[in-house]
C-alpha cells in the first residue's frame, strides 16, 4: 500500500516502513539498546531525505521511550537529580544542534554532514563493541569469568570543580560532567535523530561511574525529555518532522521490541553483543560506501 509522506514529499510503501520499524524494534528488544541509531540510516537507504529521516526518527524514539521511562520510575531505577542535570544539558544541546542544523542547511551540507557523522559514530561504537564482545567470547570459550570492571569515574571528571552528591547513583562529582554529556547527546539527537542511549549508557558507566541499577532508567528518563524537546525544535525551526512516517515507524517498533525481548532470552548475551557490533559496523560500511557512489541523476535530489 503506497502512502504519501507530506514532509518528505514522496510516496512510500507503508508496509515496508512498518516492517522497517519492526526490524529496528526487534533489534532494540533483543540487544537492549535504542534503535534510533539504526532507524535513520535505514530510512536513508530506503530513499527518505536525511533531514526528514533524522527529525522523524527522533519523534519515533520519543513515543517508544514513554513506557520504558515510566516503568523505571515506578521501580525506583531513576536518579532524578542526575536526570535533571542531564536533561538541562540535553535541552541546551538541542538548541545548539538546532543552530548547527539550520547553518548546515543554509550551506547545503546537512545531508553530507549527517552521513559522515553516522559513519564516524557507528564505526567507532561498533569497533569498541566488537572488541569488548570478542574479549568476552574468548573468556567464555576458555571457561574463564569475564573480567570485572572497577566502578569509578574518569580522572577528568574527578578534577572538575563544584561537586554535588547524587545519592541514588552513589556519586560525589561535579554537575558539569553530566551537564556536558547531556549537551553532547542533545546535539547528536538534534542532528542525527538518535536517542543517544547507545552513547549515554556507556558514558554514564565508564565516565561518571554510575551504578548499573540506575543507569538504564536515568538514561531513558533523560532521553524521553530531550527527544520531546528536539521534536518540538525540529517542528518549529526546520519543519522536517513527518508525523506520518514517525507513526508508521512507531507502529512497527512497539511490536518488534516485544518479539526481540523474548528472543533475547534464548541467546547468550556475549553472542548478542557481537551480533549487534557486526550489524552496526555493516551499516557504517554501507553509509561510507554511499558517500562515494555517483548518483544516477547528478542534478536531482532523490
Amino acid at each position: 500500500m503506497d502512502l504519501y509522506l507530506p514532509v518528505a514529499n514522496l510516496s512510500v510503501n507503508a508496509l515496508v516502513i512498518v516492517l522497517l520499524g519492526g526490524g529496528v524494534g526487534f533489534l532494540s528488544g533483543m540487544f537492549g539498546v535504542g534503535g534510533g541509531f539504526l532507524t535513520t540510516p535505514l530510512l536513508i537507504f530506503y530513499g527518505i531525505p536525511p533531514t526528514v529521516a533524522a527529525a522523524s526518527a527522533a519523534t519515533q524514539v520519543t513515543g517508544a521511550r514513554v513506557s520504558g521511562a515510566l516503568a523505571q520510575l515506578e521501580r525506583g531505577g531513576v536518579d532524578l537529580r542526575m536526570g535533571a542535570v542531564l536533561i538541562a544539558g540535553g535541552l541546551l544541546g538541542s538548541l545548539i544542534g538546532a543552530g548547527l542544523f539550520e547553518l548546515l542547511t543554509a550551506w547545503g551540507q546537512i545531508d553530507t554532514t549527517i552521513n559522515i557523522l553516522y559513519v564516524v559514530l557507528l564505526g567507532s561504537v561498533g569497533g569498541l563493541m566488537a572488541r569488548e564482545a570478542w574479549g568476552a567470547l574468548r573468556a567464555l570459550q576458555a571457561g574463564l569469568p569475564a573480567p570485572a570492571r572497577k566502578r569509578r569515574h574518569h580522572p577528568m571528571v574527578a578534577n572538575l570543580p563544584m561537586r554535588w552528591r547524587f545519592y541514588r547513583s552513589g556519586l560525589y562529582i561535579s554537575p558539569l560532567a553530566p551537564l556536558i554529556l547531556g549537551a553532547l547527546v542533545g546535539i547528536l539527537t538534534m542532528l542525527l535523530g538518535v536517542g543517544g542511549g547507545f552513547i549515554m549508557v556507556p558514558a554514564m558507566i565508564f565516565l561518571l561511574g554510575m551504578g548499573a541499577q540506575v543507569v538504564v532508567g536515568t538514561s531513558l528518563f533523560q532521553i524521553l525529555f530531550v527527544t520531546i524537546a528536539t521534536t518540538m525544535v525540529h517542528a518549529m525551526t526546520t519543519g522536517a518532522v513527518d508525523i506520518v512516517l514517525a507513526g508508521l515507524l512507531l507502529l512497527g517498533s512497539v511490536t518488534g521490541a516485544q518479539i526481540g525481548a523474548r528472543f533475547a532470552q534464548k541467546v547468550r548475551p556475549e553472542y548478542l553483543r557481537m551480533a549487534l557490533a557486526i550489524i552496526v559496523l555493516l551499516v557504517a560500511l554501507r553509509m561510507a560506501v554511499g558517500l562515494f557512489i555517483r548518483p544516477d541523476e547528478i542534478y536531482t535530489v532523490q
